[in-house]
């Protein structure tokens, strides 16, 4: 039950600049919408490309954040299913059209009038938000809510890529971050080989991927010691892209699993011959973010997260930028 009538919500007015700490309103759930008391909301390199102006268009005045888990405190008219109480989560897809092509085709991820929390929706740095009942999910009891923050972005977009990458068993991974470390949870429970690339010179990070079970890690430029079969690049430098076309065999895809990427330069045919494929990841659909949370608990998929208090929202991006956080960065209202 709310008592008070305004929120605290870190707030971005310009690209560019850092978020303020402001008290707004609390939003009132419209129809088809929850309104969620968050009790955590992780952080990602996608709202440091929104704050640095790399993301085009964002809705200002912003709050961005968009791995969301909190409980539900109102249900808006026509929602059914959500009770207040119920623990959900809120990822990057935040609605869309439902009636395009892509959308009636099972690819929603692509429709062009969707919208996006913590982008065109206000998201997750506040201690309240609304969001669109139909692209919410139910976490499973297994997690508490910090733990279960990362699932809804690097996790589900994450499992996307990896549907997309195909059943390879040899799977290089490109930037071991957050994302890499629970799709590798996954990749191994399938019983998949993971490589690890990360900067050169990044011995913690090779040690830290071996840790996580990598059978080899090593720096994007060395070639692994077998062909792969597939590989994702979680990292968002474009150089990567011909590494990784080099490092599959014949048949073998190269998947790019960011929202942003600096420009890929040129490359020989040479490369892309043998029918190796390129291809992108688009946001995810709510069956990806369906399957993967079905799927995480069986794993069971383990999250690390360094927690940082609302207000501490600016430090905690710049800790992210500078990779001085162990496993995940989520804010605790």
């Amino acid at each position: 039950m709310i008592h008070e009538s305004y929120m605290r919500a870190m707030v971005l007015e310009r690209p560019g600049e850092k978020l303020k700490a402001l008290k707004l309103p609390i939003p009132v759930a419209g129809a088809g919408e929850l309104l969620i008391k968050v009790q955590a909301c992780g952080i990602c390199r996608t709202d440091l490309h929104i704050m640095d102006g790399e993301l085009a268009k964002p809705r200002l005045p912003l709050i961005p954040g968009h791995q969301i888990v909190g409980v539900v405190e109102t249900a808006g008219k026509g929602v059914k299913g959500v009770h207040p109480g119920d623990m959900v989560g809120v990822p990057w897809l935040g609605g869309t059209c439902g009636t395009c092509r892509h959308c009636l085709s099972g690819r929603e991820n692509l429709c062009d009038k969707a919208v996006f929390t913590g982008y065109q929706r206000k998201g997750g740095f506040a201690e309240y938000c609304t969001a669109n009942a139909s692209f919410c999910f139910s976490i499973p009891e297994e997690y508490q809510a910090a733990q279960a923050a990362p699932l809804l972005c690097s996790g589900m977009i994450g499992y996307r890529s990896l549907r997309m990458a195909g059943n390879g068993k040899r799977l290089g991974i490109y930037g071991f971050g957050v994302a890499a470390h629970i799709i590798a949870q996954v990749a191994l429970w399938e019983g998949r080989e993971v490589y690890a690339f990360t900067r050169q010179g990044d011995e913690a990070g090779q040690r830290s991927a071996r840790e996580a079970g990598a059978c080899w890690a090593g720096a994007a430029n060395q070639r692994p010691p077998e062909d792969l079969d597939a590989a994702i690049i979680f990292a968002p430098v474009g150089e990567l892209v011909p590494l990784a076309l080099h490092a599959v065999g014949k048949g073998g895809v190269v998947v790019c699993g960011g929202i942003h990427m600096s420009p890929i330069p040129g490359f020989s045919y040479e490369l892309l011959r043998g029918e190796r494929t390129l291809v992108s990841v688009a946001n995810m659909t709510r069956l990806d973010g369906e399957e993967f949370l079905e799927l995480a608990p069986r794993i069971p998929v383990v999250t690390t997260v360094e927690l940082f208090p609302l207000e501490q929202a600016n430090e905690a991006l710049a800790a992210l930028r500078a990779g001085e956080i162990k496993g995940a960065g989520v804010l605790v209202p």
